[in-house]
């Protein structure tokens, strides 16, 4: 580090002399606003085109960003930008935890892959600037493979060429009226068959398909992959999970997208936070097991997914975390929303079944639908490597942490693209239906560079996720009755 020439307003200390570029101000939104000076567009900040003339920044070393990797204390760095977004993390849309969890750290990979318009964001984090990497210092940690990181930039920006990371608005448009098809043949069914068994079983299953296409069709409003512009997408997102599903995009954003940035990392992850109920990986058991705790048997926690984590994953863990999350913290947009949901049930299906009756449709619903869901959203991550944090590149961490299912039209549909999961977590706001094209030149760069791109058929996937909590349970085993 260079000698320190004066102290900067907020933590830690600089590397050489400088006064930041910082002429904006918040409105009460949070959308900045030209303060009346010298404007430069975010293209032309992007290029370093601007007319304003390029004041000089704090420069800062690697050592010296990594101490800055508390809540109450985070730096980001950002294609060699140094921000301080401590003040910014609890407005932050994807939540404060995304943030805190790339304290310290390079974050320039994934920034760029989970957001959208990049110029809006960078509007958000010109005020936060604070310096820059000095000269010296390397673009990422020095652990992190400089010419793998690069790699798989200019494979981001080829496929930027290519277009795909557009979307095909009749592709998600025929998704959508699939499950509208679906919830008003549902309809006609009762109305013009009654509410007997054989007709109650029939809509269920109907319903059921509805639910988990609408699952899919969310998690791609959620990431932002149908329309170019953010606020169509949030939106639509509002519109399948809050008013189709009944549940909350609050909850959903901010336990997503710690998932996507750090998945398989504990405890920053929180789908693999499952405990005391199961036990995953290999940190977990080991840890539970020293400690002697025996909350259950664990020896029989495959046993426990089949009558517990498959059947209630959805009415039961997902409904009532995502109530929790909106009560708690007066996510008002979201409870009316959700109420839609069940008002929009209470309409159709009440007459037919009255009150509680349809209260029991819903959540039997929820019951079919949860195996379906939870197979598919824990095939490609529980067998794969688990770890505490390693700071890993972007590339590394995803493809570690992820496997994909064969490709097929079944699979494709039954999964709603999720077989692809490698390419997904590389490129989260992509278009899904463009993970088959990109697939090949994303198997190339992990074989380039040793990583394991992990492919098998989709029931060896389903029956991974047992073997693998079995493996955890003898783990525990040993540990626990280890004297």
């Amino acid at each position: 580090m260079m000698k320190i020439e004066e102290k900067h307003a907020g933590n830690g200390s600089l590397v050489g002399k400088s006064q930041l570029p910082l002429g904006e101000k918040h409105q009460a939104n949070d959308k900045p606003e030209a303060n009346g000076k010298a404007q430069v567009s975010p293209k032309q900040e992007a290029d370093g085109k601007g007319d304003t003339p390029r004041k000089s920044l704090n420069l800062y070393s690697w050592q010296e960003i990594q101490r800055h990797n508390q809540e109450t204390d985070q730096w980001l760095v950002i294609n060699r930008k140094v921000y301080d977004v401590t003040s910014w993390a609890d407005r932050h849309p994807g939540g404060r935890r995304v943030l805190n969890h790339y304290a310290g750290e390079d974050a320039t990979d994934v920034f760029r892959a989970m957001h959208l318009d990049i110029d809006i964001a960078r509007l958000y984090l010109k005020p936060l600037l604070i310096g820059e990497l000095a000269p010296g210092e390397p673009s990422q940690e020095r652990n992190k493979n400089a010419q793998l990181v690069e790699d798989f930039q200019e494979l981001r920006r080829t496929l930027e060429a290519m277009n795909m990371f557009s979307a095909n608005l009749g592709f998600f448009s025929l998704h959508l009226i699939q499950i509208l098809i679906l919830e008003a043949l549902a309809w006609l069914m009762l109305w013009h068959f009654g509410n007997g068994w054989p007709i109650t079983i029939c809509i269920s299953f109907l319903l059921t398909i509805s639910q988990a296409q609408s699952s899919f069709l969310q998690h791609d409003t959620g990431h932002l992959s149908i329309f170019k512009k953010s606020k169509w997408n949030h939106l639509m997102h509002r519109f399948v999970m809050c008013h189709l599903k009944g549940l909350s995009v609050k909850w959903w954003n901010h336990r997503h997208f710690q998932h996507h940035t750090k998945p398989n990392i504990y405890p920053k992850d929180p789908d693999i936070d499952v405990g005391p109920l199961f036990l995953v990986g290999d940190l977990q058991p080991i840890k539970y097991g020293k400690k002697k705790i025996k909350y259950i048997d664990y020896e029989k926690q495959h046993l426990y997914f089949y009558m517990v984590g498959l059947p209630l994953l959805m009415p039961v863990y997902f409904n009532l975390q995502s109530m929790q999350v909106m009560y708690l913290g007066r996510y008002w947009r979201d409870i009316v929303w959700v109420s839609s949901f069940y008002i929009r049930y209470f309409i159709t299906f009440g007459p037919f079944y009255g009150i509680f009756g349809t209260v029991l449709l819903i959540y039997l619903v929820k019951f079919l639908e949860s195996p379906w869901i939870a197979c598919v959203t824990q095939m490609s991550h529980i067998p794969m490597k688990m770890s505490r944090e390693e700071n890993r590149d972007w590339l590394s961490t995803q493809v570690l942490a992820t496997c994909n299912v064969e490709q097929s039209f079944f699979n494709d549909w039954f999964t709603g693209h999720l077989n692809f999961q490698i390419e997904h977590h590389l490129f989260p706001t992509m278009p899904r239906h463009n993970y088959q094209k990109v697939a090949p030149l994303v198997r190339s760069l992990c074989a380039k560079h040793g990583l394991q791109y992990v492919n098998k058929p989709i029931l060896k996937a389903f029956g991974d996720i047992v073997r693998s909590l079995k493996k955890s349970a003898a783990l525990w085993m040993d540990a626990y009755y280890e004297t």
